[in-house]
């Protein structure tokens, strides 16, 4: 495992606008990184480029939306312009779904595909001339126990995070000659806005349920970074979950079969 520290690298972060991303943001500034910010909401990274003035680092904005190739560019070449390169690269945005596949408009699994696998994939590609020029340089990639075993009405979103599970688990061979390492980081439900700003907002039969805070699944994302991980599952239930599939996956198809 590739140790590393924070202090004085050189960082990208996808949706760091709000949730997960902007706690990774400010976890990563607190220990002396240097961040551009990417999101679409520009008012939201203004404010969070205030709050982070406290911090050692420089911190640069790009609003947009990932999906849009300019906007990646744009991304990579402030990285450039503003710090002379990239040691870390946190593929965060993202999208949800929720409602039965037969019901959805097939622009439903474009859209969720689109950004949450699409985007992520692209934007390894744009980085990654400079990323073979960091310092331990790591891709990190937030997926989700959904990566790990799918759920009923959420097909979209699971197939997004197995495909970039998949993408992750290979660019980590590919990379590894590089000297470029890939941490995958699985969470489970989250207190975010994440179904606040899902594309369909059903909710799920089971209800909702309690999540962990973004700033816990942003000290983990770090410290498995710092460790050289690669992959975390963020919290026990999510962990349950996993293990479970693995040893009786009979018993959790029957399970969440009663939700279909």
């Amino acid at each position: 495992m590739t140790r590393r520290s924070i202090s004085g690298s050189r960082g990208l972060v996808t949706g760091a606008s709000s949730g997960i991303g902007r706690a990774i943001a400010v976890e990563l500034a607190r220990r002396g990184a240097s961040l551009v910010l990417v999101a679409r909401r520009r008012e939201k990274l203004e404010e969070l480029t205030a709050e982070l003035k406290s911090f050692s680092g420089r911190f640069e904005i790009v609003a947009g939306d990932v999906t849009d190739p300019a906007i990646r560019a744009q991304a990579v070449e402030r990285a450039q312009e503003s710090f002379g390169g990239l040691d870390l690269l946190v593929n965060n945005a993202g999208i949800g779904a929720v409602g039965r596949f037969e019901d959805a408009d097939p622009d439903r699994l474009r859209r969720v595909m689109e950004i949450n696998f699409f985007a992520a994939a692209e934007m390894i590609r744009a980085a990654l001339p400079l990323l073979k020029q960091g310092n331990r340089p790591i891709v990190v990639n937030l997926g989700s126990i959904l990566g790990h075993r799918a759920i009923p009405r959420a097909s979209e979103y699971s197939a997004s995070k197995f495909a970039l599970r998949g993408l992750s688990e290979s660019l980590r061979a590919e990379f590894s000659p590089l000297g470029i390492d890939v941490l995958l980081v699985s969470p489970g439900t989250t207190e975010t806005e994440f179904f606040a700003s899902a594309i369909e907002r059903e909710e799920y039969p089971w209800g909702k349920q309690k999540g962990v805070p973004a700033e816990l699944v942003a000290r983990r994302t770090v410290r498995a970074i710092e460790r050289g991980r690669h992959e975390i599952l963020v919290n026990a239930r999510g962990r349950l979950l996993v293990g479970l599939n693995r040893f009786f996956p009979r018993l959790v198809d029957r399970v969440l079969a009663r939700y279909g």
